[in-house]
């Protein structure tokens, strides 16, 4: 089988690249996925998004290694396993992150990935309720309703906001990142938007795209230092080649791209060496530098039934579940996440490192089973950790999987951010907006107040937001540890690029679907030789007291 384009992953970079590279006719592109159709009702129901991370049909369920500062517990790191990839199952939340992200990342090395650059490329992806405007696109596939939060929780969040001093904003992925409002999702018309109904879905019919389902890439085929091709296992268990004469393109995520890239002898040499993988290319970049926002997770038992709680009891869950099915409305046509707060850690710190959500629910961190009474849950997430991580090989087998080692909390700081992060969390609820409603603290509980306590807390209780990047990461080939260039091109290997989360340089402020979208958008230019959106120079807001004032 021979084709232009092979892309490995369809997920939420690879359902964009399909669509854009397939809008010429003259391109011939193979699609490949590890997982299957997306046709199933869990990953269309927003609320559903539970029972997706509890199975694994469309869900990786990496099992990470052993956490050295979180007890020894091992995470469960979910990446899609269906056509969406990751967008197909994840929170459906929407943030771009801030504009000095990308500030950071031209700075690091990576040209045309400023804000500027990289704003025309958000505009290009969406249509957004609110209608478009110098931050906003209006015509993009990917459809973020301009919602407004009704629910009592999520206004006495956002008024307990202002209360404490933050500034309120109405578009956090606009002008101002930093303060509270609503929170953006991919639900449209009460069902997910992942990349596979706003891209890929469009573009089935076209004759020059191949989308092969339930097929498990086992390398990338090389002719010395260039990329050929790649050889999978179909469905049924049969190796297939395939050749591409212009590139390949691996869009396998965070975790699949540098899993592909050491199986191929793309990597640090003396692991390929220590895995018997001969070595094509020595680049110690690849898998390092893993990125990650810790999560914890603070929970409260709420005075008034104004929770989700009753809405999940069996008769609440059959009558919401009908619903559904009937109109797409309801609690099932919402995935809970309405509010955020995206604030600073402290006088000094430019923009905000902190993200606080609230969940008018509060669930079994084990088992996720809703707690059988009224209360409320709020989210602290760690935007810009310092501790870094690593995707390694288990073995030279392409049906291993990889070792995830994040190392949460090995960097001093971020146990401090996260004690702050828990400490603003529960100033917030003694403003005067909660008085009503926020009852004891249930986890971590109120007699937690020391440094040495709350740690202890934090060790047991640190989870995933389920943001793994950065292991493949953009840079100059001077840069030893950059794995591809501004482009995507893997450094020193003809015809090969990768275009996912994993060449982000650091990690964006915010949830990382929106970006990833955003990057394979930008990419679908460059790799047709299309010059690039012109620049969108747009003032943003920062603090002009932030270097003495931390709100």
């Amino acid at each position: 089988m021979n084709y232009d384009y092979i892309i490995v992953g369809a997920g939420s970079a690879g359902c964009v690249l399909a669509n854009r590279l397939s809008s010429n006719p003259d391109n011939s592109i193979l699609l490949i996925e590890a997982g299957p159709e997306n046709n199933a009702l869990s990953l269309k129901m927003p609320a559903a998004v539970l029972t997706n991370l509890k199975g694994t049909k469309h869900n990786w369920a990496f099992q990470g290694e052993p956490e050295p500062e979180l007890n020894g517990r091992q995470l469960q790191h979910d990446r899609g396993k269906t056509l969406g990839g990751s967008s197909s199952i994840n929170g459906m939340l929407y943030i771009r992150g801030h504009a000095l992200d990308f500030e950071g990342w031209r700075q690091s090395g990576c040209e045309g990935w400023s804000y500027a650059d990289v704003l025309p490329y958000f505009k290009k992806m969406e249509s957004y309720g609110g209608g478009g405007d110098e931050f906003r696109g209006d015509d993009g596939p990917l459809t973020i309703p301009r919602t407004e939060p009704d629910e009592p929780l999520a206004l006495a969040f956002i008024k307990a906001g202002t209360e404490a001093g933050y500034p309120a904003t109405d578009d956090i992925s606009g002008y101002r990142q930093e303060g509270f409002g609503s929170l953006d999702s991919t639900v449209y018309k009460g069902e997910r938007l992942s990349t596979a109904r706003a891209y890929l879905d469009p573009a089935r019919s076209r004759t020059n795209l191949t989308i092969v389902t339930k097929a498990h890439v086992q390398r990338i085929e090389l002719d010395g230092q260039t990329a050929t091709g790649v050889i999978y296992k179909d469905s049924s268990g049969n190796t297939v080649s395939a050749k591409a004469s212009k590139e390949v393109i691996l869009s396998a995520g965070a975790v699949g791209s540098p899993h592909l890239l050491m199986l191929s002898g793309i990597g640090p040499a003396d692991h390929l060496a220590t895995m018997g993988i001969p070595v094509v290319k020595d680049l110690p970049g690849v898998g390092q530098n893993l990125n990650e926002h810790p999560d914890f997770v603070l929970k409260f038992k709420c005075l008034k039934p104004v929770s989700l709680w009753p809405k999940t009891r069996p008769l609440g869950k059959l009558r919401a579940g009908i619903q559904w099915l009937l109109n797409r409305q309801g609690i099932c046509a919402s995935n809970h996440f309405d509010v955020v707060g995206c604030v600073r850690s402290a006088p000094g710190v430019e923009y905000p490192d902190l993200q606080l959500v609230l969940s008018p629910i509060a669930v079994d961190d084990i088992t996720w089973a809703p707690l059988q009474e009224h209360a409320f849950q709020i989210h602290v997430g760690l935007m810009q950790a310092h501790s870094r991580g690593s995707i390694e090989l288990r073995d030279s087998n392409p049906a291993s999987p990889p070792r995830i080692l994040v190392n949460y909390l090995k960097d001093p700081r971020d146990r401090e951010l996260m004690r702050t992060g828990i400490r603003l969390i529960r100033e917030l609820v003694e403003q005067p907006a909660f008085a009503e409603y926020k009852g004891e603290e249930i986890y971590p509980g109120a007699d937690a107040q020391t440094d040495e306590q709350l740690d202890e807390f934090l060790s047991e209780g640190i989870a995933t937001q389920w943001h793994l990047s950065c292991t493949a990461r953009m840079g100059a080939s001077t840069d030893n540890g950059a794995v591809v260039d501004a482009s995507g091109k893997v450094h020193g290997i003809e015809k090969l690029r990768v275009v996912d989360a994993s060449i982000m340089p650091t990690v964006t402020n915010g949830n990382t679907n929106c970006p990833t979208i955003m990057i394979a958008e930008k990419l679908s230019d460059a790799i047709q030789g299309l010059p690039a959106l012109p620049r969108i120079e747009a003032e943003f807001w920062t603090n002009p007291d932030y270097e003495t004032s931390q709100r």
